[in-house]
């Protein structure tokens, strides 16, 4: 009864933190951590034993696969380059730099153990930074950026961890721990990428959304299972099947089914986060009273997690700057490629199909140039400049999993109770300090959000390409055949009219609609017909998605509109049959 009554009362408290957030404009966790450090000092509120373990592997995989889910693959495919550099060498750089500096200041723990307490708080929490980049307008690709590297640092960070535990207790050496690394990564995108692809075929399969749903509240755990079982990292099969779960779930899944999918993992993900940060909170007096019962002083480890704090802090900061270099770099270079690029173009053009060049080979050439030439266009017209660097760069906000992994170190490492503490410290302090002036420094950087103008007349453009499909699909006799019987115009003109995205019916367009459904046969071929029409519009949209030459918020708004319409003709369609 105990335990039922603190998840009712957590999960009032993490919507009543929601929506106090939202009105005074600050993200939920920042407050959800205060708040929970509240709470541990009231009296009677029970002491929650949450084993880390519940953390890392219970709660981590939904979180990691919801954002994953909804991550576009090509913002993560065209952001690899800043989101590995972050997510892998500098969780290395942190892991190691902080390391040495535990190492110098408490000697006697050893190396294994300075190492491992440096990759639990090397890795970044993102939910805070995405959260506040949104809300206060921050460019589309910044916000993928640290999406990217939220989905992924923990991954680095946990195998750094897991090889600094077993020198815990034995010898290893440093090419056995990059081996294990190399291994942890690519066994992870094996199993990652075998898990995404089947969910979606199985799933799509079945006509039910409830069952569909289902499947996939299991299918992290069935990505993180049999990775970690072969050693691999848990963590990044979860990320690379939800990347896949979502890039394929357009053309496997029915629309129902992606909405259903949407609305409770996005419930789900709400939950589980504002859980994770609220435990965070409660965590501090634990940590506290552990450290007073040894001889370690208190003040002496809440001293080395706020320098340590600030130490990664200024890694970061340093290690954004030249990476904002190398990514301007990147930009010359496509600008320079673009010249290049036309002189193939023309040529390809030029070409006439061949033995060597058959129709097929060109086809497959014409759809690469169109992506790279898509591709560079992103990174000329898409740059992250020093504004946008200052802002990654203090976004590294740590969070509930660096408190979790530090509670994953063995029973019998040295001053094992100091270590968790400087590690909540520096989860506490970089999530607070930075999640609260994060928006001032948006501010004081001046960073240009995404230009709404572009966005409209891209969004404009699309559209039209989705109308052209929809006006093709209706003169080809063949879409036409596929409802079975003649087809009265008045049907026709409702299809074509309600084929352009977004409209709004006109009272003529409703009063045709009224004369069509006072005739079942015409009602019944509308149905059809509209749902043909639906699948040209989304077979051109998914052809725009591969080709690249819209952004993903374009993409995005456009597929949800057309799930939007499908789901609700599939379910009148449904009543009429009932």
């Amino acid at each position: 009864m105990e335990l039922t009554l603190v998840g009712v009362v957590a999960i009032i408290a993490i919507v009543a933190v929601a929506v106090f957030a939202g009105r005074l404009g600050v993200a939920a966790p920042l407050l959800l951590v205060i708040v929970g450090v509240g709470l541990s000092f009231v009296p009677g509120v029970p002491d929650l034993e949450v084993q880390p373990e519940l953390i890392l592997a219970g709660v981590l995989p939904p979180l990691l696969y919801s954002a994953a889910v909804n991550m576009p693959a090509q913002d993560f495919r065209r952001n690899f380059k800043p989101i590995s550099a972050l997510a892998v060498v500098l969780v290395l750089v942190t892991t190691v730099g902080t390391g040495w500096f535990f190492h110098a200041l408490i000697p006697d723990i050893g190396w294994p153990a300075a190492l491992a307490l440096g990759a639990v708080i090397s890795p970044t929490d993102a939910v805070a930074a995405t959260s506040v980049g949104k809300k206060l307008g921050l460019p589309s690709r910044v916000v993928a950026v640290l999406e990217g590297e939220g989905l992924v640092n923990d991954a680095s960070a946990l195998v750094l961890l897991r090889s600094a535990v077993a020198a815990l207790g034995g010898t290893v050496t440093l090419w056995g721990v990059a081996g294990d690394f190399v291994f942890a990564v690519l066994a992870a995108v094996v199993v990652g990428a075998i898990v995404g692809y089947v969910n979606v075929r199985i799933r799509g399969l079945l006509n039910d959304s409830v069952l569909t749903t289902a499947i996939s509240l299991v299918v992290p755990f069935i990505a993180y299972i049999p990775a970690e079982e072969v050693g691999a990292s848990g963590v990044l099969a979860v990320v690379v099947a939800g990347l896949i779960t979502g890039h394929l779930g357009s053309r496997y899944l029915r629309a129902q089914d992606r909405l259903a999918e949407t609305t409770n993992w996005r419930t789900l993900a709400f939950l589980l986060e504002g859980a994770v940060f609220l435990f965070m909170g409660m965590e501090l007096k634990k940590a506290v009273e552990q450290v007073q019962e040894s001889e370690f002083s208190t003040w002496t480890a809440v001293a080395i997690g706020l320098v340590a704090s600030a130490i990664v802090i200024a890694l970061r900061i340093a290690f954004v700057g030249p990476l904002v270099g190398l990514l301007r770099r990147d930009t010359r270079r496509a600008s320079d490629a673009v010249s290049r690029l036309d002189d193939i173009q023309a040529r390809l053009d030029a070409r006439e199909p061949d033995e060597r060049f058959t129709q097929r080979r060109l086809d497959y050439m014409e759809t690469r140039m169109a992506r790279v030439s898509a591709d560079l266009a992103f990174h000329l017209n898409e740059t992250l400049g020093w504004r946008g660097g200052v802002v990654l760069g203090w976004a590294g906000m740590r969070g509930a999993i660096t408190v979790a992994a530090a509670q994953t170190l063995p029973q019998d490492t040295p001053h094992r109770p100091q270590l968790i503490l400087i590690a909540f410290v520096v989860a506490a302090t970089t999530l607070l300090l930075q999640g609260f002036t994060l928006p001032s420094v948006i501010r004081m950087a001046k960073v240009a959000p995404d230009d709404p103008e572009r966005l409209r007349d891209e969004y404009s453009q699309l559209v039209t390409e989705l109308q052209d499909a929809a006006s093709q699909a209706l003169a080809d006799p063949a879409v036409l055949g596929g409802v079975g019987e003649s087809i009265p115009d008045v049907v026709i003109d409702l299809v074509r009219a309600d084929s352009i995205v977004g409209r709004v019916r006109s009272s003529r367009e409703a009063a045709d609609e009224k004369a069509a459904d006072d005739n079942m046969r015409g009602r019944a071929q509308y149905f059809a017909l509209r749902l043909l029409v639906l699948a040209a519009e989304r077979e051109a949209l998914l052809k725009a998605r591969k080709l690249g030459v819209y952004s993903s918020q374009s993409l995005t708004h456009a597929q949800n509109l057309l799930d939007l319409e499908e789901a609700r003709l599939e379910q009148l369609d449904d009543d009429e049959s009932d």
